[in-house]
């Protein structure tokens, strides 16, 4: 019997007009859609009214299902019809566990393609004008998990905290005090972080701090998941720092100026 195909699509960091012309393409050719918690569901107007759109959220917190009974729709889907979606947030590969899903698909007989998607490591810093590398400050950034398969931050994040590039860490809020007590102890108290919370979409919220004291100003704004954490010197390129370093300048112009 031949089986459907597999089409692992990236839904982009949330914006629902951050994802690709081909994206859009396979989605209106799916007859069955699997989306994720963070794919944003105003995509699914581009499927065709009679297409099977099933929710099979997976984020920290919310489990609809586990990735073992995502694999096992795959493929039972697979048998009925001809193309199957699996709309993840992002791009599949960045931390989405594509590559579990392809290695089910293709067990069982499934032709597999990925239509990359924008990821929320890069497109969320950068829709707050913060760049991760900056002639001058930094020549590279690193994208990380905060938490292993076990729980336990990722040993990476030790590594990271003594690099001069920029960290870039995702799911992570449920560790993020731990991982800032890491960065104090390789001397980056007073580095800045930016905390992005459903980054580019109308419920983003962001908060601003250093190393030192970013858990208590996220605590106090109510900042969690879904959220980007960076952590690098360009967070003072926000254009909110920017201002302020240029009032402070100007302030400081006039005042010499006036002592003059």
């Amino acid at each position: 019997m031949k089986l459907g195909k597999l089409l692992l699509i990236g839904a982009g960091p949330g914006d629902p007009e951050l994802i690709t012309i081909k994206a859009i393409r396979m989605l209106e050719q799916a007859d069955v859609i699997l989306y994720d918690a963070l794919a944003n569901d105003e995509l699914l107007q581009y499927a065709s009214s009679n297409c099977i759109k099933r929710f099979v959220g997976k984020r920290y917190g919310c489990h609809a299902l586990s990735q073992e009974e995502i694999n096992t729709l795959i493929v039972e889907y697979g048998q009925k019809h001809k193309v199957v979606v699996r709309l993840k947030g992002g791009d599949p590969f960045v931390f989405g566990r594509a590559q579990e899903e392809i290695e089910t698909a293709r067990l069982a007989g499934m032709e597999v393609e990925l239509v990359p998607g924008i990821s929320s490591a890069i497109a969320v810093p950068a829709s707050q004008m913060i760049p991760l590398t900056c002639r001058g400050i930094n020549e590279s950034f690193w994208v990380t998990t905060g938490t292993t398969r076990s729980g336990e931050i990722s040993t990476d994040i030790q590594l990271a905290a003594q690099s001069s590039a920029t960290v870039i860490i995702l799911m992570a809020m449920s560790k993020l005090e731990g991982i800032m007590d890491i960065f104090r102890t390789h001397g980056k108290s007073d580095t800045p972080v930016a905390i992005i919370q459903n980054g580019t979409t109308k419920d983003e919220k962001m908060v601003i701090g250093t190393v030192k004291d970013i858990f208590f100003k996220a605590s106090y704004e109510g900042i969690g998941n879904p959220a980007i954490i960076i952590v690098g010197e360009v967070v003072k390129l926000h254009p909110s720092l920017l201002k302020s370093a240029i009032n402070e300048q100007t302030g400081e112009a006039i005042f010499q100026k006036k002592s003059l």
